[in-house]
């Protein structure tokens, strides 16, 4: 290890504790080549050293600092890994996004977090689970478009700016309603997961149906899920059944990687004052309970909506670049705390990734 490299992992070490305490580790990835710094990462976090706006936060200003006293320049790279080996699917890692029940902003939050993993550095996919009411359709707004069958009977799945995806959406007429029994839809998820030629995905998102039913199960006993990501907000019928889909993934063995409140509080556009309109702490207590994190808390507002729609427009943009020249400001945008929660949910992949391969093997 380089005295440079060794300085430079103590600085990401002391301004991103989080995500760079093990400083032994992230020198490993460095590589000096005269002023030209390599870093590679098994997390994908761009945005903690991009500059979002012209007045850049305080920890990307002594990254950026540091960088120029040493007239180094940084090129990031990320070699994410598959937690539970690779799928001969071309996907890496599968994270299911559940919910107790509707209406909590569940699928608005997966196809979030793909397009936020995607601007932070990773491959990503969206898989509906939903056979009965699909939303992603409508979400990516591909409504109408159909897959391209391959040679080999596979399907293409629909690219949206990037984001591979699939649904029953895609399959079936808009207006018609799948009236199956438990076991047919549970086949039916199932073979748009295998039957769908995923192009090297690092991350697939399943934005999975609420309760917990057959799908669910089926998604759990056949698809080798990485983790669940629920997400709740702070109303008590929804903490109730967010309960229900922490301990369903607890009794099929799939790592729960935390928790996300949505419509968490509220801030007036005219005076700024902040209000939690459905209760406060909810989403804490659920954390604490269940020794789960609480990733991130979403506000009520037009942004969330507004985020998901610009992500999905052919003139793809993104608001962080388009935030306020204030640091603070930007950091309470919509489009910031999807990144932040991006980051958060690959850095607890890749320690799944050290946490699995540590397990040692028993022979009885």
């Amino acid at each position: 290890m380089s005295e440079l490299t060794h300085a430079f992992s103590a600085l990401l070490a002391k301004v991103y504790p989080a995500y760079f305490s093990n400083q032994e580790e992230v020198a490993q990835g460095m590589k000096l080549d005269g002023h030209s710094l390599s870093l590679t990462l098994p997390f994908v976090c761009k945005h903690l050293f991009e500059t979002p706006s012209e007045t850049p936060s305080e920890s990307q200003t002594v990254i950026h600092e540091f960088l120029a006293e040493q007239g180094l320049t940084l090129s990031l790279q990320f070699d994410v890994a598959s937690v539970l080996g690779q799928d001969p699917t071309g996907v890496k890692n599968i994270i299911a996004v559940a919910s107790g029940k509707g209406g909590v902003g569940k699928s608005t939050t997966a196809v979030a977090l793909a397009f936020a993993l995607q601007k932070e550095g990773a491959k990503v996919g969206i898989l509906d689970a939903d056979v009965y009411g699909p939303s992603i359709p409508t979400l990516l707004k591909t409504q109408g478009q159909r897959p391209q069958i391959l040679p080999n009977d596979k399907m293409l799945p629909i690219t949206v700016n990037g984001i591979q995806s699939m649904s029953i959406g895609y399959l079936v007429e808009a207006d018609s309603a799948n009236v199956w029994r438990g076991p047919m839809a549970s086949r039916a998820f199932h073979q748009l997961y295998s039957e769908t030629q995923w192009q090297d995905l690092d991350y697939l998102i399943v934005d999975m149906p609420p309760g917990t039913g057959d799908i669910q199960l089926t998604l759990s006993q056949q698809m080798p899920v990485t983790g669940a990501l629920v997400v709740t907000t702070p109303q008590d019928l929804s903490m109730v059944d967010a309960i229900k889909g922490i301990e369903m993934f607890n009794k099929v063995n799939v790592p729960n990687l935390g928790v996300v409140e949505n419509m968490s509080f509220h801030v007036c556009t005219q005076c700024g004052h902040k209000e939690h309109i459905f209760g406060k702490e909810g989403a804490e207590l659920l954390a604490q309970k269940y020794a789960v994190e609480v990733l991130q808390r979403l506000p009520l507002s037009l942004e969330v909506s507004d985020y998901v729609t610009e992500a999905v427009s052919p003139a793809h943009t993104s608001q962080v670049e388009a935030a306020p020249d204030d640091a603070a400001a930007s950091k309470n945008t919509v489009a910031y705390l999807y990144r932040a929660l991006a980051c958060k949910v690959a850095l607890a992949l890749s320690r799944s990734v050290k946490a699995h391969q540590q397990i040692p093997i028993v022979k009885l």
